[in-house]
């Protein structure tokens, strides 16, 4: 059992669901059992859902009447729209980041791109997405600017749920993160723009191309409980 310390038990689930859905515990369309949920980290049903409903109001997460709740999927036009702003704010960041980056941070950005390395060699889409969320947030707080980096987060966040086949890109990805790293070993913010832009664009045409070919998950709400 999880145990929790004195901190408002509401703000502890929330961490620890939040946690969860970084790890792909739950599959988008999902139905996320609360009832084992609070079993499991020792809490009561109250601040259990009031971690819930923030996750609803993120988008993460959808309680559908008489049903239950349930991890959201992101549609394909969704999803396309996250990559277009996204896109625009990540190029922004890059620009600001590069006057800002020390050598700690070239140091913390190379050693996540080795193990990012690794993740791909063994096709680990769940390491490298942790990964990929570590790298991109060393970018955003190296920006300086608080407003830019907790529009991007939450954007980051939203983007958890989409129900998308990457193995195909997966390597091409990686070299897009190895070109940005490069960018700010250069103190080069054209090619570190460049590269985030080429970065988002890959993932808007992977799912263009994944919803003509009927890759593209339409994921149906399913009522198997996940934790």
């Amino acid at each position: 059992m999880i145990k929790l310390s004195r901190e408002r038990l509401s703000n502890q689930v929330y961490t620890i669901l939040k946690g969860m859905i970084a790890d792909y515990r739950f599959n988008p369309g999902m139905r996320v059992n609360v009832e084992q949920i609070a079993k499991e980290v020792g809490a009561s049903r109250t601040p259990v859902w009031e971690a819930v409903h923030r996750l609803i109001q993120e988008g993460l997460l959808e309680n559908v009447p008489n049903r239950g709740v349930f991890m959201s999927a992101l549609t394909p036009k969704q999803a396309i729209e996250l990559y277009t702003v996204r896109e625009s704010l990540e190029s922004l960041a890059a620009r600001l980041a590069i006057s800002n980056v020390d050598e700690k941070t070239i140091k913390k950005m190379t050693k996540c791109l080795d193990e990012q390395y690794r993740a791909v060699q063994k096709e680990d889409l769940v390491s490298y997405s942790r990964l990929d969320y570590d790298f991109h947030a060393m970018v955003y707080e190296a920006s300086g600017n608080r407003t830019l980096q907790e529009m991007l987060e939450t954007i980051k966040n939203k983007m958890r749920p989409i129900a998308m086949h990457i193995n195909p890109i997966l390597s091409s990805l990686y070299h897009d993160h190895v070109e940005i790293l490069e960018a700010f070993q250069e103190k080069d913010p054209d090619k570190a723009e460049a590269a985030f832009r080429k970065h988002n664009f890959q993932m808007i045409a992977q799912i263009k191309s994944s919803m003509e070919t009927d890759e593209w998950k339409e994921v149906p709400r399913n009522d198997t409980n996940a934790l």
